[in-house]
């Protein structure tokens, strides 16, 4: 079942608060993984690990590069629930 917004972006800041450290609240859609919240490679991908099984979906390794920013991925996640 396709979550809205608000469900995917908090349920996304609990994986990244969870792997990284970083506040929960500075997790919004217009920050960058890598300039605004200093994420690196490898904790991304642990992310995007987490975020297919919370979501119930596939992020395809070469879709991962275009999830720049926090809206991206929740974007992503809600059509890929569609």
């Amino acid at each position: 079942m396709a979550q809205d917004e608000q469900q995917v972006l908090s349920g996304l800041a609990e994986i990244v608060n969870e792997e990284t450290g970083v506040d929960a609240a500075d997790v919004q859609p217009d920050k960058s993984f890598t300039e605004d919240l200093d994420i690196d490679s490898l904790s991304m991908m642990t992310i995007v690990v987490n975020a297919e099984e919370k979501f119930g979906v596939t992020i395809p390794d070469d879709e991962v590069k275009n999830l720049t920013t926090v809206g991206d991925a929740v974007k992503y996640i809600q059509s890929a629930q569609g």
